[in-house]
């Protein structure tokens, strides 16, 4: 053991010595016939090392067990088992129990010498149960179960153990992969479950085989690598295979050997087929509909891919027109339906291009009456406007010269001479056709015009033009 575990168990020793002397003192106080019947506790169970080299001339592991038990310990030492994991190797080596003031605290200390001859990989270790003491003649003392130690170590699957390494090489033997994940003759598997794929390959020209997708990794540190025996049919490209030829194609997939895996490989064969195509699709001829008893559903007949596979239609306008099941469509207002269809792709084809379908849904004619007058003087700042739809629905005016007039609800503002046009519209609905009509109102006058005020004596006048002037005897007011 080393310095440092040997500080912290004599840290823990002196610890809990005061705790036990004042439940062993409380125990003596306590009715002698009472029979105390308890477990031995095992407090602390260690390894001086986690990972050893048996080619060295100092490949010994310390082993330190501390027990606790409030009448004592009666045990004096125990056996210790070191097993290797395949349970071809198994040495064994007492712990001697170790002095000490308190009856209550055990140490039991060991050393075991591990010999060349020892096949390196994952140990094991326990210690056989230890003994307490009863407070009560005749009657039988308290005993452990086996011993194990708790977790210490972090590499995968041997968190309470030790690796025994030669020169270096673990050489586990352990499955670092299982599968084929698909439907195989040949397959790699171990004692835990396979997570299945939910596709299989598809195995022909033009396609790629990804081992990430079709196998469970043990170890995930390792990288899953994949070569080709057979150039002419499948090529390795990056760490996929890629199928760029009809016949067979035989491939390996495997692991690398490391420092403490030993290589985990499988070899598959299998037969590439020709390419898969893109389906071609026959649409329905559709007439136009009318918008008469909506919403109303039309049968459009069923779309078949070339390989004779139904094609559900998706909607691209679902204010208009819905899908409802294999090929029938829902039509829920007047305007443009428009349908797509695409063949997704399978084992045999590839995904078809996508397919439009379009017809209209007919509504009825609305009219609209708009007359506003078609010359009005700027000076006159602003008009009402007025119009009507055969439909009876809400009129909404807007213009189309915003520098020389603008609207307000149905007023609309004159800003300056010119050409002013004006829009009067209908929005329609499900079933009635939208309806503009547009209308040019001539604003007169200028925005240049001025205004003075002229005076002759008490009297004054007010005079309006481009270039007003006071009238004969009259004078402007300064």
């Amino acid at each position: 053991m080393n310095g440092i575990n040997k500080f912290c168990a004599k840290i823990l020793i002196l610890t809990l010595s005061a705790s036990f002397l004042l439940v062993s003192k409380m125990s003596q106080q306590s009715n002698a016939s009472e029979y105390i019947f308890e477990t031995p506790k095992v407090l602390d169970f260690t390894v001086s090392k986690d990972s050893i080299e048996i080619a060295q001339d100092n490949s010994e592991l310390s082993f330190n067990l501390i027990i606790s038990h409030p009448i004592g310990i009666a045990s004096t030492k125990t056996l210790l088992w070191f097993i290797s994991r395949d349970k071809k190797f198994e040495l064994s080596t007492e712990l001697f129990r170790q002095p000490s003031e308190v009856k209550n605290l055990v140490t039991f200390t060991g050393n075991l010498k591990l010999n060349t001859t020892l096949s390196p990989g994952i140990y094991d270790f326990y210690a056989d149960p230890i003994e307490g003491l009863s407070n009560k003649n005749g009657l039988p003392n308290p005993k452990t179960d086996i011993i194990y130690p708790s977790a210490f170590n972090k590499f995968p699957d041997a968190e309470r153990s030790v690796l025994v390494r030669l020169a270096g090489e673990l050489n586990l033997n352990n499955k670092t992969f299982v599968g084929p994940t698909y439907s195989s003759n040949v397959r790699i598997t171990d004692d835990k479950p396979i997570t299945f794929s939910l596709d299989s390959p598809i195995f022909r020209v033009g396609e790629f085989y990804d081992p990430i997708k079709y196998f469970n990794k043990r170890v995930q540190s390792l990288a899953l690598k994949i070569s080709s025996s057979t150039p002419t049919t499948c090529i390795q490209d990056s760490n996929k295979l890629k199928f760029i030829a009809v016949g067979n194609c035989s491939f390996t997939v495997f692991t690398e050997k490391n420092a403490d895996y030993l290589q985990t490989s499988i070899s598959l064969s299998v037969e590439i087929a020709s390419a898969r195509v893109k389906p071609t699709l026959t649409l329905p001829i559709v007439t136009s509909q009318t918008s008469i008893s909506l919403p109303k559903v039309i049968n459009l007949n069923l779309v078949y891919n070339s390989a004779g596979e139904i094609v559900v239609p998706k909607t691209l306008s679902p204010t208009t027109c819905v899908p409802s099941g294999l090929s029938l469509v829902t039509i829920i207002s007047g305007g443009t339906c428009n349908l797509i269809y695409q063949s997704m792709a399978t084992n045999t084809l590839l995904d078809s291009d996508i397919y439009q379908l379009t017809f209209e849904i007919t509504r009825s004619i609305q009219t609209i009456s708009f007359s506003p007058p078609t010359t009005v003087k700027l000076s006159a700042k602003s008009i009402a406007l007025f119009a009507t739809a055969s439909s009876g629905g809400a009129i909404t005016f807007t213009v189309a010269s915003p520098d020389t007039c603008s609207v307000t609800g149905n007023t609309l503002n004159l800003l300056k001479s010119g050409n002013c046009i004006v829009h009067a519209s209908q929005a329609g609905g499900a079933t009635i056709e939208p309806i503009s009509k547009t209308a040019t109102v001539l604003i007169a006058g200028s925005d240049l015009e001025r205004n003075i005020i002229c005076f002759a004596g008490k009297k004054s006048k007010n005079v309006s033009g481009l270039n007003p002037k006071c009238p004969k005897g009259y004078k402007l007011k300064r």
